[in-house]
């Protein structure tokens, strides 16, 4: 038998364009496998973190049982996808105190104790998606990706004594190397699909043609009569999300220069609605996982110390003085609805990736993603009972819809080492770990 074979390295090259492709039947080498013997064989092999500000209000995220039966009110858009997610409660960052906004977001994937300094002079520790990057991302295109949602061009002091970069940084690729995160849709898709120059060069050339996919068109012709129907349909599938995502960017830009008032928390060219801008990013972080570009994503969905409003969900005041809440009932309610709302966008994240088909799954089996806070009541700029979801790895014996509530207060850095085991990035402690949390997975995947 005769069957073509693809690397799954090929890319789609035009001047200027590098479109990386889904994994497809024809990247199997003839007479050895399927595409999803292959699939079922890597597990798990991409990693993602979402971070959001501020804690949460407990009463209406912690469930009561022990399984996700009935959703808490700000898990409650998570209810189609429950079955592969687990909510995790009473763990803690004691590296974190004394407890500030800085130390909140600098600790949540580092579990560090950052340096308190208002200088350059800056210290934190190596965070889990930069270990895991150094281990699963070295075949891919981008090592890993770093995304946020607001503009961190904040310099010096910001937050009791600490340098902004402790709250700009949510990655580190050592204790003393913050990762910039990009927020801007069209930044990062140029990453992803285009093959760089200036940014006066990629203007230029954007210009002249309606979509980057305008110039692989011959490479896409060729690819597709190479490979069978299935294959034909997953590339044209594939090629039209990156073609919507582009769009959506595209209308973005027209409509900042019909309105070119500035925001101070966005980008100038992203969409003017929030909830717009947070999809484009997640929508961009499927389409990285889908062609393997990247295999390790951090994004930041709010920054620490925000005060944006959300007036779209009945929160017009500002989200940093909502959550000195001093046991307010009526400001209580408004962290909970906030709290809500980000579950809402990650909850739409995860559906498209259980409906996006990959091997013997879907793209969701085959990801493992942490959801969470570096603080845990915001009133008290506490680090202890943090807001935890692991979603997603299926694959690799996740077990979803259930609670995992820690007899006694377990550091974050136990669920960080567990989740790094599954991915392959083999170690025995991260941090200050006290040991895994078995009961995260199948014990006969362990």
């Amino acid at each position: 038998m005769k069957r073509i074979s693809i690397s799954r390295r090929t890319l789609l090259r035009g001047s200027g364009a590098a479109v990386a492709l889904p994994l497809l039947d024809a990247m199997i080498p003839a007479m050895t496998a399927s595409a999803a013997t292959v699939a079922a064989s890597e597990n798990l092999k991409r990693i993602g973190y979402v971070y959001i500000p501020m804690g949460y209000n407990p009463v209406h995220w912690t469930p009561q049982g022990e399984k996700l039966d009935v959703l808490p009110t700000s898990l409650q858009p998570l209810e189609s996808v429950k079955d592969q997610v687990t909510v995790i409660t009473n763990t803690d960052l004691k590296n974190a105190y004394p407890g500030s906004h800085a130390t909140s977001n600098s600790s949540f994937l580092s579990a560090a104790r950052a340096k308190r300094t208002e200088s350059s002079d800056y210290r934190s520790g190596t965070t889990v998606d930069q270990i895991a990057a150094r281990q699963i991302g070295r075949e891919s295109q981008l090592p890993s990706l770093e995304l946020s949602m607001d503009l961190l061009s904040t310099v010096g002091q910001c937050d009791n004594g600490y340098a902004c970069v402790y709250q700009n940084s949510l990655s580190w690729s050592s204790p003393t190397q913050p990762l910039p995160a990009e927020a801007h849709p069209r930044l990062v898709f140029e990453s992803l699909f285009g093959e760089g120059g200036t940014a006066e060069q990629m203007q230029a050339a954007r210009s002249k043609r309606a979509s980057l996919l305008d110039l692989v068109t011959t490479e896409i012709k060729r690819i597709k009569n190479r490979v069978g129907a299935a294959d034909r349909n997953k590339i044209d599938g594939y090629l039209d999300s990156i073609r919507e995502v582009e769009r959506r960017i595209q209308l973005a830009e027209a409509n900042a220069a019909d309105n070119p008032l500035p925001d101070l928390d966005r980008p100038v060219g992203v969409p003017a609605s929030y909830a717009e801008h947070a999809k484009l990013m997640f929508d961009l972080q499927l389409l990285a996982f889908q062609g393997d570009i990247t295999r390790v994503v951090s994004f930041q969905l709010a920054r620490e110390a925000s005060t944006r409003t959300y007036p779209e969900i009945g929160v017009p005041d500002p989200h940093h003085p909502v959550t000195h809440h001093g046991n307010d009932p009526e400001k209580l309610e408004k962290v909970a609805k906030i709290n809500q709302f980000h579950v809402s966008l990650f909850a739409d994240f995860l559906k498209r990736l259980s409906e996006t088909p990959e091997g013997n799954g879907t793209l969701l089996d085959h990801s493992l993603y942490l959801y969470g806070s570096g603080m845990g009541d915001p009133d008290a700029h506490d680090h202890t009972n943090l807001p935890i979801l692991v979603a997603g790895g299926a694959a690799g014996g996740m077990q979803g819809g259930r609670h995992i509530k820690f007899a006694e207060t377990t550091p974050l850095s136990n669920v960080h080492l567990t989740l790094l085991n599954k991915v392959g990035v083999p170690l025995e402690t991260f941090a200050d770990s006290t040991g895994t949390v078995d009961d995260l997975f199948d014990p006969v995947t362990l």
